[in-house]
């Protein structure tokens, strides 16, 4: 009676990154709560080195907001977890005592490693390849990028992530609606300079996920091999943001980082040199796999 209680009790997580703010709660493994809010962090970093002060007062209100609305659903078991701004910005520290005051619940700052991984955990629980394959997740974020390959049954063996995302790269270079051609080569050229060494080991699967890759599909398709991302790539780099959610229903606060997140892709979909298939599982699937599990054995 105890368990079946206890596996009944919602578990939430809030993913705090460069482009959005995000919060899931599930109950026996089903979605109870989805909000987002983007309010674009990364940009402060590239920008500035730094998150400013408005803007960190702001992030702590909508975690602060989002926790309210977790604990309204029954949540007991909630934790916050911030991706690269934490890890970037010169005051992460900062952004992370203001958010723990407001969420009243456990923040943590992830590393690139712990952020592949549990990205790497939650696209497995949702795509469920069998045990032994080895499988690849791209996870292509506002301020950084990860690939990690292994199995279900050991886990990732070769995790790499490179500082730069969509939002950092947008606003490195991809500034105007529509990019243009020419910048798409010179954000390409970018791309290409940061995975020098990049050597990932053979997969016989590939996922990619996060809100680049999902608007990205929108365009080409769930399946992302070089045709589709070459064809994506051609439409992002001549048609407005207006355009993109008349066309293709991608949502408008996403248009203006999309044309990054295929270059992205496309760059790790060629050194991976295997189709990627957009799974929407990901790190808050990942983090709450890992809170039920705790909870499970305590």
């Amino acid at each position: 009676m105890w368990r079946l209680h206890h596996e009944a009790m919602p578990v939430g997580v809030v993913d705090v990154g460069s482009n959005t703010v995000r919060v899931l709660a599930t109950r026996r493994g089903r979605p109870i709560l989805s909000e987002r809010e983007m309010l674009r962090l990364g940009a402060d970093v590239e920008r500035d080195g730094r998150i400013g002060d408005e803007k960190i007062a702001q992030t702590a209100a909508v975690v602060g907001r989002f926790a309210d609305d977790a604990r309204a659903e029954g949540v007991e078991r909630l934790e916050v977890l911030i991706t690269s701004p934490g890890r970037q910005a010169a005051n992460g520290d900062n952004l992370a005592a203001a958010i723990e005051t407001a969420a009243r619940c456990p923040v943590r700052v992830l590393s690139a490693v712990e952020e592949s991984r549990l990205g790497f955990l939650g696209a497995l629980e949702v795509a469920a390849p069998p045990r032994g394959r080895n499988v690849a997740v791209v996870d292509v974020g506002g301020g950084s990028a990860q690939v990690a390959v292994g199995t279900r049954r050991h886990g990732p063996q070769w995790i790499r992530s490179i500082d730069l995302g969509s939002q950092r790269l947008t606003s490195r270079l991809l500034r105007s609606d529509p990019p243009g051609g020419a910048s798409l080569e010179a954000a390409r050229a970018e791309v290409e300079r940061q995975l020098v060494s990049f050597d990932p080991p053979p997969c016989q699967t590939a996922y990619a996920i996060g809100g680049s890759a999902r608007a990205v599909k929108r365009i080409a398709g769930t399946r992302l091999g070089p045709q589709e991302l070459e064809t994506a790539l051609s439409v992002l780099s001549s048609t407005s943001g207006g355009e993109l959610v008349r066309l293709f229903g991608i949502d408008a606060e996403r248009t203006r980082t999309v044309a990054a997140g295929a270059v992205i892709l496309a760059a790790l979909q060629s050194r991976l040199d295997i189709p990627l298939r957009v799974v929407r599982g990901g790190l808050r699937d990942g983090a709450l796999v890992e809170i039920a599990a705790r909870r499970a054995a305590a």
